[in-house]
């Protein structure tokens, strides 16, 4: 990898980084009680990676530009540890039930996302 493709996966991971900021805060304006925010985020995140996986892996999309929009713009734009923090927040909070359902269903949900995405991104 050249200084080039560096600072080009560094900067989609910027963007996706502010896309997530974005869409998590307009998703907080309208819901609270539950980080639906970061579900949104997760889950499409996981369809789009899988797809853009997907799509490397069957030559439909150059293997720069997966690592570009995948390890840059997704890794960027997906957030594990604020997952993590809003489910054990949840706990704290006396909302077992909620953290359970945000935790474990995140992870279900967005795993299901990746394989579609990527069926999707192979037959491409």
């Amino acid at each position: 990898m050249n200084p080039l493709e560096l600072l080009v996966i560094a900067v989609g991971g910027g963007v996706g980084a502010a896309l997530r900021f974005v869409l998590d805060g307009a998703v907080k304006a309208r819901v609270t009680g539950f980080p639906l925010g970061t579900l949104v985020i997760n889950v499409s995140g996981s369809l789009v990676l899988g797809v853009l996986t997907g799509a490397g892996q069957s030559g439909a999309l150059a293997l720069p530009v997966v690592a570009v929009l995948g390890t840059g713009m997704m890794g960027g734009y997906t957030t594990f540890s604020t997952a993590s923090v809003e489910t054990v927040q949840l706990l704290r909070s006396g909302k077992p039930r909620l953290a359970v359902l945000n935790g474990l269903g995140m992870l279900v949900v967005s795993v299901g996302a990746a394989a579609l995405g990527l069926l999707i991104g192979r037959n491409t």
